[in-house]
């Protein structure tokens, strides 16, 4: 009888890991150019990590599915970026070298696509996710898988420590995601479902000579093309469209500076119109063609703007039309008094005009 040969998982783990390397130097390389663009050291705003492509509700499902791969890239500080990569390099190093750089590739690839496509759906539109750990866990779940096939190998007991090292790590991880806010847990656990089927359907025997169990693979790749389609035609509306959100905000940033240099003209014009004695009729006439036309302009533009009530600037729009509004009116009556040579009513106006404007600063519009 001949000797069992050894198991080669030590063997395996120590050569030359290309694609693990790889994905380890994009993260390193993001996270760096991400620093010279306003992201922090330690953390980084939501809104750094959404111009950047972190996965998020009323953005991925306004058409830029491209996020689901991106946020796979994206970390929110040094911390979450060395955990990730340290667990990429302890698990992907031998997952690499048993499945090959092509199929490894793509387990991380499914493991962090189905991560975020169930993350997108169990949390909702509030959330924003990034990070490589609904990949990572995918290779730590086709680790299990690999170590499972292999558990009938005639020096079998010697990877018995790995197995039950990646059983614990994913366990303790999954339970710490349940308990801390903040942990995208449903990325978590998509990703290592994932993949275990991916593993499972791409896992090749570590023995060369050891026949080739192919019967049932296409099986959990099934499995999971079944599984990952069941969420695509799952995904539920956005709360709001990001696209719209977005041109709110320009809108909004746009009326705001046209309304700071209208409110400086209105106030050069009745100071111009006190030094030169300008007529009421000649001062109505600038009025109306330098501020009241402007703003019926500018309200008439922001009434037009369409946002979904849950939208987070639907307050400051509803806000700035009630103030357009109240400037337009005030505009419209200070001509309409100027004209009809009435003092009363222009100290009405311009009251009314100030008073918005003293309301809007106070609520920091």
């Amino acid at each position: 009888m001949s000797a069992a040969r050894p198991f080669p998982f030590d063997r395996l783990a120590g050569r030359g890991i290309p694609v693990t390397w790889l994905l380890i130097a994009v993260n390193l390389l993001v996270f760096a150019a991400m620093l010279g663009f306003g992201a922090g050291l330690w953390h980084t705003d939501n809104s750094v990590q959404l111009a950047w492509g972190a996965n998020f509700g009323p953005a991925t499902k306004d058409g830029e599915w491209w996020r689901l791969g991106s946020a796979m890239f994206l970390h929110f500080g040094f911390l979450h970026l060395a955990l990730n990569m340290f667990a990429l390099w302890d698990s992907g190093r031998l997952v690499e070298r048993v499945l090959g750089p092509a199929r490894f590739l793509a387990v991380f690839a499914a493991a962090g696509l189905f991560g975020n496509l169930l993350s997108l759906i169990v949390q909702g539109d509030r959330a924003v996710s990034g990070g490589a750990s609904g990949a990572v866990f995918g290779v730590y779940g086709a680790l299990l898988a690999i170590l499972w096939l292999e558990r009938r190998h005639p020096r079998a007991g010697e990877f018995r420590p790995l197995f039950l090292g990646a059983v614990l790590f994913t366990g303790i991880n999954i339970v710490l995601g349940f308990q801390i806010t903040g942990i995208d847990n449903a990325a978590h656990i998509g990703g290592l479902l994932a993949g275990l089927l991916a593993g499972a359907a791409l896992a090749r025997p570590v023995d060369a000579e050891a026949p080739r169990r192919r019967a049932w693979r296409p099986l959990p790749a099934a499995i999971l093309v079944v599984a990952a389609a069941g969420l695509a035609t799952h995904i539920p509306e956005p709360r709001y469209r990001w696209s719209e959100e977005l041109r709110a905000r320009g809108e909004i940033g746009q009326f705001l500076g046209a309304d700071a240099r209208l409110g400086v003209r209105w106030g050069r014009l009745i100071g111009r119109a006190s030094r030169e004695g300008m007529s009421f009729d000649e001062l109505a006439g600038h009025l109306e063609a330098e501020v009241s036309d402007p703003y019926e302009a500018s309200f008439e533009h922001l009434a037009r703007l369409r946002l979904d009530p849950d939208a987070p600037s639907a307050p400051a729009l509803a806000a700035l039309r009630e103030y357009a509004e109240t400037r337009r009116d005030a505009a419209r009556d200070l001509v309409d008094a100027l004209r009809a040579h009435d003092p009363e009513r222009v100290r009405e106006a311009l009251d009314r005009a100030s008073g918005a404007a003293t309301q809007a600063a106070s609520r920091g519009e």
